[in-house]
């Protein structure tokens, strides 16, 4: 078929969203899946933060659903969700969590230090933030720790995860954080710097750690059934909190232990961190509630959109969102990508650089994003699944677009574009056409160096 016969059908299927109203419509799709997946295909549009939040708020009040899972550091978000939950009325969680308790929204994003902090601390983030808290204190008959909690997926906070578990110890078990001290030592002052740790011990330079933080994270796991009958509302909470702070120290000291052997293995390892952690989560808030539990997961397009659908997943990589459905299944997942045209972006020139307002380049003739705009509509669903038609319509390969917090157009083709077929990639698709930069908290980006870059160059 032509594309100006597949434009046309395009035209006849999309839903227009040229309301947020419309996007009751767009929860409405996502039918009896209880993971549910939001795109994005650059870190820094304003419309998808505010399109995906706007999604979300639908989904927990009209489907139930119980948390937000993002692409972000899990001790970071930990302070957003002990914000917005109000958890931290009981003092064994305020002490694990080694700092004052968060007054306002503004607050508890502080935790987002490293670099890209304009990713989680901007406008659109406080707004949802603020609604997150109101929304859990007017539930009636609920108790506070059964509010919609806020969590990170990521593995880079090597440091600021083990320190989280040697806190945490020292409120329940001061000999286990002793000795937690003691195997966590091995990285030295290396911690600071884990890709100079993962270099040095990748090459034999110094002995690698692993041995410690699997030994770790068997101390914390042996121990749980003890540390979760302490006194305190909280207590399984916090000790699932320092449970995955050890689990992301073994995987990321193997991340950065990997990241000098090749892309397609870092990559992967981090991905199945991701959906570990997912699945982890989500049997936790399973437990506490009494029935299945119900999450909405935002990350980048590369990471939700099925892998093997795109020329990443050719190239042996595999992702999120592959993982998602290879684990629950069609029927208990939901993958929605987002695509735009042009417009401004929020992005960096180089690692650890300021955050810049720019210019996105206009598609790429035989890019799904093209195809997309050559519709002549601003702003639409495009729902693929269940339509046989469509879908075949959309299962050709063409390029797509991805940016994350590093934009490069002068070498946009080959930083930013891969092969992909949108309709096995995607449940559905929403296209804004022209969007507009992501507005941070501050003006200027302070430098951080005490993480490793992610995915260079793309920061994805």
């Amino acid at each position: 078929m032509s594309d100006q016969s597949t434009i046309e059908a395009l035209q006849r299927e999309a839903l227009p969203l040229n309301e947020l109203d419309q996007l009751s419509h767009v929860a409405d799709q996502v039918g009896d899946a209880s993971i549910v997946l939001l795109g994005e295909a650059t870190h820094g549009s304003r419309e998808f933060y505010r399109i995906r939040a706007e999604i979300t708020k639908r989904l927990i009040t009209e489907k139930g659903f119980d948390a937000i899972a993002v692409e972000a550091d899990w001790p970071d978000a930990l302070r957003v969700s002990r914000y917005v939950r109000a958890s931290s009325a009981a003092p064994a969680a305020a002490a694990a969590s080694g700092e004052a308790p968060a007054t306002e929204p503004r607050d508890a994003l502080q935790g987002f230090e490293r670099f890209p902090q304009w990713m989680w601390r901007n406008t659109e983030i406080v707004e949802l933030v603020a609604w997150l808290k109101e929304h859990n204190r007017q539930r009636s008959g609920q108790a506070a720790q059964d509010g919609i909690g806020f969590y990170g997926l990521d593995l880079y906070s090597l440091r600021n995860s083990m320190e989280a578990v040697v806190r945490y110890l020292s409120t329940v078990d001061p000999e286990a954080a002793r000795q937690a001290r003691a195997r966590y030592a091995c990285f030295d002052h290396l911690a600071e710097d884990p890709q100079r740790y993962g270099y040095a011990a990748t090459f034999g330079m110094r002995k690698d750690c692993e041995e410690e933080v699997i030994r770790q994270l068997a101390a914390m796991t042996t121990e749980g059934g003890r540390y979760a009958e302490l006194d305190g509302e909280d207590a399984a909470d916090e000790l699932f909190y320092a449970q995955q702070n050890a689990r992301v120290a073994q995987n990321a000291e193997a991340y950065y232990r990997t990241m000098f052997l090749g892309r397609n293995a870092s990559w992967n390892l981090r991905d199945e961190h991701m959906a570990d952690t997912l699945d982890a989560l989500r049997a936790h808030i399973a437990t506490r509630k009494g029935g299945t539990a119900k999450l909405v997961v935002w990350a980048h397009n590369s990471h939700i959109g099925d892998a093997r659908a795109t020329e990443m997943g050719d190239h042996g990589q595999l992702n999120l969102g592959q993982l998602v459905r290879e684990r629950h299944g069609l029927a208990e997942t939901f993958l929605l990508g987002f695509t735009t045209h042009d417009g401004m972006v929020t992005a960096a020139s180089e690692w650890d650089a300021p955050a810049e307002k720019k210019s996105v380049r206009p598609s790429l003739a035989n890019s799904y994003e093209r195809l997309l705009h050559d519709t002549g509509l601003k702003q639409f669903f495009l729902r693929m699944r269940d339509r046989r038609y469509l879908s075949e319509l959309l299962q050709e390969r063409r390029l797509e677009r991805a940016i994350g917090v590093i934009y490069l157009p002068e070498s946009e083709r080959m930083s930013h574009y891969f092969y992909a077929s949108l309709s096995r990639q995607f449940d559905a698709v929403i296209h804004v056409d022209t969007t507009q930069a992501l507005r941070p908290l501050e003006a200027v980006v302070r430098p951080q160096h005490d993480e490793a870059p992610e995915t260079y160059p793309t920061g994805i």
